[in-house]
């Protein structure tokens, strides 16, 4: 019976993965489920309403594709308050299954966060450091000009007439004045810095000396990857690799503004801001175009993840001071991405808003196991079962047609011993050797005379 061709319950390119017992998930029992539940069924909001709308042949390439929309419907109905109840619904509902890179034991994670700053609606001596909205010009293919958040990867224009594109303008001529004075700026900073890291976090919260505030969050770049000053400084023999953090960079730069400014051009991608209609009690809203849960939410590869899917990130981390190993066992749910997360086990933990969480992040730079919670549609296990069994090996068939030597039993007293006990042995008869080539003399040849030649005069 020919072996069936079933496909791979799912594959997630460049990955590892095995499956797990609940039981082997360090600290699964400790944490707090009912939180990682309110999280993932704020995901579920978005992945049920396209599940009502979406094409039901639609097909969705990554691992996970659909697979979340079961887990999803069951959510919808449980407005859970009790932890063991959130547990269970996880332990039923998913298998946990450690991921990492091929050829890597661990995953590896770093903080975000949203800054709050200090800004003004309208520029001053003070406040000269432009926020700017996505221009009018800007242009990706496959895109509307008017889209709602373009990509962060892959390749920008500018748009020029009706035809020409030409790449974007790089940090450096922005920061120039490329597209000053065509009323593109949402407000105005005091520091490039603060800019410059507003834009590493994707969104920022900006108060005026009246008391109002605004929320931006990350619109559209300019086309040019991200490069990472800190790492910048690291290969420059600046601050070392295992004192590195946002604090440091932030330090270096501010005594050092030259520096700084050759440094922010370093990094030639730009960040152009929205602003997004949110209460100062809620979070900055992420990819997923939900509110974010600090402590719960994660930023992950979307071009290999799914938002909604939860991971359980083991290890331990400097929470509470620089040089601490503070436990960090946590269920946390993919919201949101980032043009510097990359790979199938590699993470960016959001700590919320402010100073502290900003410094917490700030120095996450860390190593941590991975477990990725797959719905049970996608267990390898149920669909091991539908693999039909192989026939039964025909050995007693087989060697009664075709009697076969046993060259450790026959000729040893042991098999001797044996067929003294009545048992049949089927024994081939020797192989005949081949015949000797035979040795043949090969046939003198008749010498040729030699003919006597005159030397050359030297």
């Amino acid at each position: 019976m020919p072996y069936p061709q079933l496909s791979l319950p799912f594959e997630i390119p460049g990955a590892q993965y095995m499956p797990l017992a609940w039981a082997d998930v360090k600290g699964w029992d400790e944490d707090n489920h009912l939180a990682a539940y309110r999280t993932f069924r704020a995901s579920c909001r978005p992945i049920n309403a396209q599940n009502g709308a979406a094409d039901p042949k639609a097909f969705d390439p990554k691992a996970l594709g659909t697979s979340l929309s079961e887990p999803c419907r069951a959510a919808k109905t449980l407005d859970l308050t009790d932890d063991a109840k959130a547990k269970t619904f996880f332990e039923e509902n998913f298998a946990p299954l450690r991921i990492s890179r091929l050829g890597e034991p661990d995953g590896f994670v770093t903080g975000y966060y949203e800054p709050v700053l200090e800004g003004s609606r309208t520029q001053t001596d003070v406040y000269n450091v432009p926020v700017y909205r996505r221009p009018s010009n800007l242009f990706v293919r496959g895109y509307k000009q008017d889209s709602l958040s373009l990509p962060n990867k892959g390749p920008v224009y500018r748009k020029i007439g009706r035809r020409k594109l030409v790449p974007y303008y790089d940090r450096g001529e922005i920061e120039d004045g490329k597209i000053a004075g065509r009323g593109l700026e949402i407000a105005w900073l005091k520091d490039p810095t603060d800019l410059l890291f507003a834009q590493i976090q994707g969104s920022a919260r900006i108060k005026f000396e009246d008391g109002s505030s605004v929320r931006l969050n990350y619109d559209a770049y300019n086309g040019y990857p991200y490069t990472a000053v800190g790492r910048i400084l690291i290969e420059r023999g600046i601050i070392p690799k295992e004192e590195m953090s946002m604090q440091k960079i932030r330090e270096w730069m501010a005594q050092n503004p030259e520096g700084a400014k050759e440094l922010r051009r370093a990094n030639r991608a730009y960040i152009f801001f929205r602003e997004v209609n949110l209460s100062d009690k809620e979070e900055a809203v992420g990819a997923q175009g939900i509110p974010l849960t600090a402590g719960r939410s994660i930023a992950v590869d979307k071009a290999l993840h799914v938002y909604g899917t939860p991971f359980f990130i083991e290890g331990e981390l400097p929470i509470e001071s620089e040089r601490a190993k503070t436990p960090f066992n946590r269920l946390m749910i993919a919201q949101d991405t980032g043009s510097a997360i990359i790979g199938p086990a590699r993470a960016d933990l959001f700590f919320g808003a402010g100073q502290e969480a900003g410094r917490v992040s700030g120095r996450l730079r860390h190593p941590m196991r991975f477990v990725m919670l797959v719905p049970k549609s996608l267990d390898p296990a149920p669909r091991a079962a539908k693999l039909p069994i192989p026939d039964p090996r025909p050995s007693e068939k087989i060697a009664k047609l075709y009697p076969q030597t046993d060259p450790a039993r026959t000729g040893t007293p042991a098999a001797a011993a044996a067929q003294g006990k009545n048992e049949t042995f089927a024994i081939a008869g020797p192989v005949p050797l081949p015949v000797p080539r035979p040795a043949i003399e090969p046939a003198s040849e008749p010498r040729r005379p030699v003919k006597n030649r005159p030397h050359r005069q030297q």
